[in-house]
């Protein structure tokens, strides 16, 4: 009887492979693309002018450090970048915010809408030089304009995605005007709605402050287009992967942000 038990017993499981971190798997990925960029420049697949190799970039690095150019760029753009950023992240939200709560502010607005959101942030430049000349002021307007819209859509889902029982339960405790329902119920729950559209914006907006800053406003992108006409493409990739840096800070920080605002979640 116990042969014939031992006999359909399930063989002994296999120990169970610990499973790679996902910081390895990634610093693993970045480094053969490190690899891989470094070799099609050095094989002659590709001429070191159009792409150069990453070991020739801390040199121009610290070239564009000692000169100034760099923190000169950086600290331009920025002080752009995070004016764009309040001016049109603030408008989203609060317009947003008031077509969710409002079916007769979303209707009058409808077809504006419609007519300006497909206008490329490009496409406003030209107007940009004309209303403020090539400034400061042009940049974030070119920066704001590219945020708006991102965060508009985003606070106007996330306030007509709340909950109906939750305005209902409001009422029922006294909570009818609209400013209450607005501090009491409307944002703390559309919050993660309207955040997931602020971190899209702060992407966005990196990629506008290129398009502000072409016609001649000084910041990284002038630097790049600078050095783009000179064909020095190290410089462009240098200036590239700063605004990739300081993309992933500025993420990073909002995420911790991100997660403290909704604590309440966990």
């Amino acid at each position: 009887m116990s042969t014939a038990i031992e006999a359909g017993a399930a063989p002994p499981a296999r120990p169970r492979r610990r499973p790679i971190p996902a910081a390895a798997l990634a610093a693993a990925g970045l480094a053969a693309l490190l690899l891989l960029w470094e070799a099609v420049p050095r094989l002659g697949l590709v001429s070191a002018t159009m792409m150069p190799p990453p070991s020739a970039l801390p040199a121009v690095f610290m070239d564009e450090l000692r000169s100034g150019a760099w923190t000169g760029a950086i600290l331009a753009s920025l002080s752009h970048y995070l004016a764009g950023l309040a001016v049109g992240a603030g408008l989203g939200v609060a317009l947003g915010v008031a077509a969710g709560m409002s079916r007769a502010f979303e209707a009058a607005t409808a077809w504006i809408v419609r007519v300006l959101r497909p206008i490329p942030g490009l496409a406003w430049v030209p107007f940009a030089i004309i209303w403020f000349g090539v400034s400061t002021r042009a940049a974030v307007f070119i920066i704001a304009v590219g945020v708006f819209w991102i965060v508009f859509f985003a606070a106007q889902g996330a306030v007509r995605g709340v909950d109906r029982d939750l305005i209902e339960v409001a009422d029922a405790f006294g909570f009818r005007s609209a400013r209450e329902r607005l501090v009491k119920i409307l944002l703390p729950a559309a919050s993660p709605g309207i955040l997931v559209g602020l971190r899209t914006a702060l992407g966005q907006a990196w990629m506008a402050v290129v398009a502000a800053e072409i016609f001649g406003v000084a910041g990284l992108g002038q630097r790049m287009m600078q050095a783009s006409s000179l064909l020095a493409t190290e410089t462009v990739v240098v200036y590239m992967l700063t605004m990739a840096a300081l993309y992933g800070l500025f993420d990073a920080g909002f995420v911790a942000l991100q997660r403290w605002a909704l604590r309440w979640k966990a």
